[in-house]
């Protein structure tokens, strides 16, 4: 690990603790999600890339998604962790406390510090896989998918430092909205996209016109898996 990645990671107290990230990838993946859902689908893995940085732009649709995504893109399958950017209430308490140690960092949405900023561009830079919700929230009901700025700003701001990363949308279903014990689940990745060269207002809006278009595709994807196709939007 370079060192500007591993002093900036000190920094905010965050990091892959190797004796509570297998522990947690061991409860939540062999037991949690197997006893809960009696099916978990995988779509479209050909579309994540599984060498160098890579940026995940998930649909949030239960907390259910934070175990969906190790479990489809993690260690077991791309030898890598998922890096969530989490917001900063989420890592506060007893969850903080697990959350800082498997990897997690906190970022305010609404004024992300430059701190928070750097650490994920090094992680892009150390061809790490970064996790970002664009949506910000869960969102439980079927509806347009409005992104936030922040992701497309952050791969922007690593493209400035040499660093080329692919977003890839993904969309996550269950079988209800609610997942239910003995429900299915299913993770779909879409077709990897790059940020605009050229900056500017009307590029970030047609970059994230196009990944909203991905993400809902993908979810698209994943809803009919489980039985429950998307109502039309």
């Amino acid at each position: 690990m370079p060192a500007a990645l591993a002093t900036r990671e000190s920094a905010l107290r965050v990091g892959i603790d190797p004796f509570w990230a297998p522990l947690a990838m061991l409860v939540t993946q062999d037991l949690a999600l197997k006893l809960h859902f009696r099916q978990r689908i995988v779509l479209q893995h050909d579309n994540l890339p599984h060498q160098g940085p890579v940026l995940l732009a998930p649909t949030h649709r239960a907390r259910w998604d934070a175990l969906m995504l190790p479990m489809a893109a993690g260690r077991r399958v791309t030898r890598r962790d998922c890096r969530f950017m989490v917001t900063t209430t989420e890592m506060s308490g007893l969850q903080g406390w697990f959350l800082h140690r498997l990897g997690c960092f906190p970022v305010d949405q609404g004024r992300p510090s430059l701190t928070t900023l750097r650490l994920a561009v090094d992680l892009l830079a150390d061809g790490q896989q970064l996790v970002m919700f664009p949506e910000g929230q869960i969102q439980r009901q079927d509806q347009a998918i409005k992104v936030r700025p922040g992701l497309v700003r952050l791969a922007q701001l690593a493209e400035k430092q040499g660093v080329t990363v692919p977003v890839v949308p993904v969309g996550l279903g269950y079988s209800q909205a609610r997942p239910r014990p003995m429900g299915r689940a299913a993770i779909c990745f879409g077709p990897p996209l790059r940020v605009p060269n050229e900056g500017g207002r009307r590029a970030e809006q047609r970059f994230n016109q196009d990944l909203s278009e991905g993400m809902h595709a993908a979810e698209q994807a994943a809803r009919e898996a489980v039985g429950r196709p998307m109502n039309c939007l």
